[in-house]
């Protein structure tokens, strides 16, 4: 038996419960993980809310580290007590216990701890296939980046600055601009007080952003798309206002012949060569500190209720991670 966050019908934080599960001896191709450090992030909420429909009872949570426990007799390159990361379609991270498909599972290097691997495999892998496939970032360039204080948002910034672009981090108060400037946003508008468009287009001596990295969606839509300079890109990677309602192709047309991209990291990651890739730029990123892991709120299990509202009410800052013990 395991302990494990379920849901029996999708809704608000309330309908997280934290249960006793059965855990099979894992299938011929899977792996079962002791969880060390369980990664929170607003994917969660969307398949908690419903936006992602599950069959219930269902899980919450698609990454993970933890050790390995028990390898099924199929599996090659892993064995009892390895060191292991990943980020999985399926959710059900939220527990001590857990079988995981082996080919979704990296080793974590050395250098790297057990909470980094956590973060590291959605919100740093996230962050290498924006900035390095979605839309390859080049010294000179400018790019927008909206929640620029969360998991994601940080390590963009970080990221971004190192490969030589300026960075314009969008925050929701001045403290938040405070943490996005200190990890390598050149400008941070808040939102409220600047007029985000408006300042972009200043900024940028009326040429407008290379891309715009977008997780919040239907509020920040159309204001994203007047960053853009001409043939920009807008990368709607998020949703955490709504998802984008229909909208008509001449929108983009007027502001210059726009692109507009809703990339997911599953479909970056789909075959095994490309997830070992994602995850190997990844961690050495990490290990060069060109991308650093601020875990700025760590929850029991019993508290990822309180997690959800914290991470909803915008109430948390860089990553946040969900202890099983």
């Amino acid at each position: 038996m395991a302990r494990a966050i379920r849901i029996h019908e999708a809704g608000g934080p309330e309908v997280l419960r934290l249960e006793d599960v059965e855990v099979p001896v894992p299938a011929p191709d899977e792996a079962q993980i002791r969880h060390t450090a369980i990664g929170l992030n607003y994917i969660d909420v969307y398949d908690r809310s419903g936006l992602y429909p599950q069959e219930m009872p269902a899980g919450l949570g698609r990454e993970a580290a933890g050790v390995i426990t028990l390898v099924g007799k199929k599996v090659r390159g892993l064995r009892v007590g390895d060191r292991v990361a990943y980020v999985h379609n399926r959710p059900g991270s939220y527990a001590g216990l857990r079988n995981v498909p082996a080919a979704k599972l990296v080793k974590i290097p050395a250098g790297v701890s057990d909470e980094q691997a956590a973060v590291l495999m959605l919100k740093g892998g996230t962050a290498c296939y924006l900035l390095r496939r979605t839309y390859r970032v080049a010294q000179g360039e400018v790019i927008v980046v909206h929640a620029a204080a969360g998991g994601v948002g940080l390590l963009l910034c970080q990221w971004g600055k190192a490969l030589g672009a300026t960075v314009i981090g969008v925050v929701g108060s001045e403290e938040k601009a405070k943490l996005a400037r200190k990890n390598g946003a050149r400008h941070a508008l808040v939102r409220g007080r600047d007029d985000i468009a408006a300042t972009v287009k200043r900024l940028t001596k009326g040429v407008g952003a290379d891309v715009v990295y977008d997780a919040v969606g239907k509020d920040t839509f159309t204001e994203s798309l007047d960053c853009l300079r001409k043939r920009g890109l807008l990368v709607v990677y998020g949703a955490a206002s709504g998802p984008v309602p229909p909208f008509s192709l001449a929108e983009l047309v007027k502001r210059g012949s726009l692109f507009v991209t809703r990339p997911t990291m599953f479909d970056y990651t789909a075959t095994r060569a490309e997830l070992e890739a994602v995850a190997r730029e990844t961690f050495a990123a990490a290990k060069k500190k060109v991308i650093r892991v601020h875990i700025n709120q760590r929850y029991p299990l019993a508290d990822a209720a309180q997690a959800h509202r914290d991470l909803e009410g915008r109430k948390t800052t860089g990553a946040s991670i969900i202890l099983p013990a």
